[in-house]
Formats: C-alpha cells, sequence, structure tokens
C-alpha cells in the first residue's frame, strides 16, 4: 500500500478539511517516529493518515474504528496497519504491542492539543508553540477538555519516550507541515 492509496482512501470517505488535517497531522507524527525508531516511515505515515478514515461516517464508540477495519480488510490492506487502526482505541479491547501501534497511540490525542495550543496564540501559527506553551495549557483541564491528557501519558510511557521529549517529537512534525495544517500565521 503507498501514500496515494492512503489518501485516496481517507478522501473518499472523509470531506470535513478538519478531519483531513488531523490525518496530516497524525501522519507526520508517526513518520518522526518511524525516524527515531530507525522504522519504516512510508509504512508508519500510511497508518497515520488512515486511522480515522472512518470517523466521519461512523462516529459512534460501537462503529470506530470497527468499520474502517472491516473495509480495510475487504479491500485487502495488510493485518498490521488493521491491527494499529483498531489498537489506536482503547474500546476496542485490541492489545497495542507494536512500537508502531504504540505510536499511533501516543500522537493521535497530542496532535489535536497541539493544534489547539497554536489556535490560541495571537499569530494562529504553530510555529510560534513551545513545548513549555504546551505544557501550561495543558495544566488547564478546561481547555481542549475533549483531549485525554491521560492517553497521551499513557502512550508516552508504552513508548518508552519521557512526555516533554515526545511533545518536542510531535509538534517539531508538525511545525513541518504547517501550511497543509492551516497553522502557518496569519
Amino acid at each position: 500500500m503507498t501514500r496515494q492509496d492512503a489518501w485516496a482512501l481517507l478522501t473518499e470517505f472523509t470531506k470535513n478539511p478538519n478531519l483531513i488535517k488531523h490525518a496530516l497531522a497524525v501522519e507526520a507524527a508517526m513518520r518522526a517516529y518511524a525516524r527515531k525508531f530507525g522504522e519504516d516511515e512510508e509504512k508508519w505515515g500510511i497508518v497515520g493518515l488512515i486511522h480515522d478514515f472512518d470517523y466521519e461516517q461512523h462516529p459512534t464508540l460501537e462503529e470506530h474504528p470497527f468499520a474502517g477495519a472491516k473495509i480495510l480488510e475487504e479491500r485487502g490492506w495488510p493485518k498490521d496497519i488493521i491491527k494499529a487502526v483498531l489498537a489506536h482505541a482503547d474500546h476496542t479491547g485490541v492489545k497495542r504491542e507494536s512500537l508502531m501501534e504504540k505510536a499511533l497511540y501516543a500522537v493521535d490525542e497530542l496532535t489535536g492539543l497541539i493544534v489547539a495550543v497554536a489556535l490560541v496564540r495571537p499569530s494562529k501559527s504553530i510555529l510560534d508553540v513551545t513545548v513549555e506553551s504546551v505544557k501550561k495549557k495543558w495544566k488547564e483541564k478546561s481547555f481542549a477538555a475533549g483531549v485525554k491528557r491521560e492517553d497521551i501519558e499513557r502512550g508516552a510511557q508504552e513508548l518508552g519516550v519521557p512526555l516533554d521529549e515526545h511533545i518536542s517529537i510531535v509538534l517539531e512534525a508538525m511545525k513541518g507541515i504547517a501550511s497543509e495544517l492551516g497553522l502557518a500565521g496569519k
């Protein structure tokens, strides 16, 4: 499977521009972690790009990511990619075992928090966001209240990466695609 295949799948099922930007952010973070661990950057990026492709059409816990996994299986996608998609959501009961599965879980929620931090900055630019500014907003439970901070912490622990380093890796990856995310500033 290629990135082109993943992009076609994502855009077939996802029309919401913010969900597409989320997929791009997770893709960038997954590629950064693949580089860090000496893994397959293309495959990890693809997993990041498609992890929520079914969410817009199947947003409930009963459906997502089960519907997506079924579609991937029907279309002949590799089993390790399907398992990673299932393992990124705790409610599936699929245990995270591979580094790729653990990384996907670790970066998913964090990308959302980083976007929220960027959007409240006067510049609206992720380029102005620092690890410290993310950690400052982290402490404000009412800020980006839907972001499960405990999942981010658990994900970093599963990867064996200190939280500050984890935030830095994901933040720097997202800065690399600031324009694609619409977060390059005014």
